[in-house]
């Protein structure tokens, strides 16, 4: 038994110091735990600040100004906009500028004044719930503390103003429309990554790659052969967990067909050149596995997944412009739920289209520099 112990204890030596001596083994496990645990931990929150509002205030009474100003002075808003007309409430939260925009009727301060309770409605984007259920909190709070303060002044029968909530594109604020769109998008990515990012790896550990370079392929051939079969498949699996979605969980399909499928094919582009730029700088498929996990999990922490990005550090802000995924989630989350169609989506195709040409630009450099 003892002689069972010590070989097991000699062998597991030999592993720790083969793991210590590689550079690139000491690198892996020391520098990008460290790197992300500092990333993460500022960009991996719930809590809301800085919000972004506009104000569409048709009272120009103190009580409405007062309640305004309760929302100004709060660290946890910031007011980018004011609106007059149902149309530029519309714009402002279709185009993202704002989370939320407070309307005030033209007869709040004359209702406080009789003793009627006075309604402020709030107006939430709904397409991204999880926050959007934060900020419905916040805004109760302040509503609830003016509330107070005003019954005190005044000797009125609380509640004074009573608050309306609006929830656009998500009228109930379903956790599940906000997450399994999102879902899409993150499989998607996996599988079309997964796909590329072994397939060099694995001739070199095959022992084909020598082989393939002497068929009369050229090496832009053999990318395109390697990528092809990632198209198909991550189209494949799209298409399924969109009819999932549709049909199982009855999430609303608001937006064109085109809008949708152009998006799946840059995302589907941009995780492929990654997925092979992956590949090519690997020299087995237990590295490209490892490349693959590097940088799957920051893409989905700084993807706005589960977190808003607006409410990050800005230098993380400027990181996730890098993310593929950050943008595939508004097109879906804007498809799905807002019903947009190309033309809105103009920005996120230009990006997604940008990183996919420059992510196989770079695998292309690469494998090129290793049959050079």
């Amino acid at each position: 038994m003892n002689g069972v112990v010590m070989r097991v204890l000699r062998l597991a030596q030999k592993e720790f110091l083969a793991l210590l001596r590689d550079k690139k083994s000491r690198m892996v496990l020391i520098v990008p735990p460290l790197v992300q645990l500092i990333v993460f931990s500022y960009a991996a929150t719930f809590d809301l600040k800085r919000i972004s509002y506009a104000v569409w205030n048709e009272d120009p009474g103190l009580y409405s100004r007062q309640l305004l100003a309760r929302f100004s002075g709060s660290k946890n808003f910031k007011l980018s906009g004011e609106a007059g007309s149902p149309e530029e409430v519309k714009r402002l939260i279709d185009n993202r500028r704002v989370l939320l925009v407070l309307h005030i009727r033209n007869t709040f301060s004359r209702e406080i004044l009789t003793g009627k309770a006075a309604t402020v409605e709030a107006i939430v984007d709904g397409r991204q719930s999880n926050t959007a259920m934060i900020l419905t909190g916040y805004v109760q709070t302040i509503v609830q503390n003016y509330n107070t303060d005003l019954a005190k002044s005044l000797s009125l029968p609380p509640p004074a103003a009573s608050l309306s909530l609006r929830a656009w594109y998500n009228p109930n604020l379903k956790s599940r429309w906000f997450i399994v769109p999102g879902i899409v998008g993150l499989l998607t990515l996996v599988v079309s990554l997964l796909v590329t990012a072994l397939s060099i790896a694995r001739e070199r550990e095959d022992g084909t790659f020598d082989q393939l370079l002497v068929t009369p392929l050229t090496p832009l051939e053999i990318i395109l052969g390697k990528t092809l079969p990632g198209f198909v498949i991550g189209f494949a699996e799209s298409t399924a967990i969109v009819v999932v979605a549709t049909t199982i969980f009855h999430v609303p399909l608001r937006g064109s067909i085109p809008a949708l499928y152009l998006g799946i094919f840059l995302f589907t582009l941009s995780g492929l050149g990654v997925g092979l730029m992956i590949s090519a700088l690997s020299q087995t498929q237990q590295q490209g596995l490892l490349g693959s996990f590097l940088f799957l999990v920051p893409s989905i922490i700084l993807s706005g997944f589960a977190t808003p990005i607006a409410n990050m550090p800005k230098i993380i802000q400027d990181l996730t412009l890098l993310n593929p995924l950050r943008y595939f989630l508004v097109i879906l989350r804007e498809v799905f739920l807002q019903g947009a169609g190309v033309q809105i989506l103009l920005p996120e195709y230009g990006a997604l289209a940008a990183i996919g040409t420059a992510a196989l630009f770079l695998a292309g450099h690469f494998f090129q520099k290793r049959i050079g």
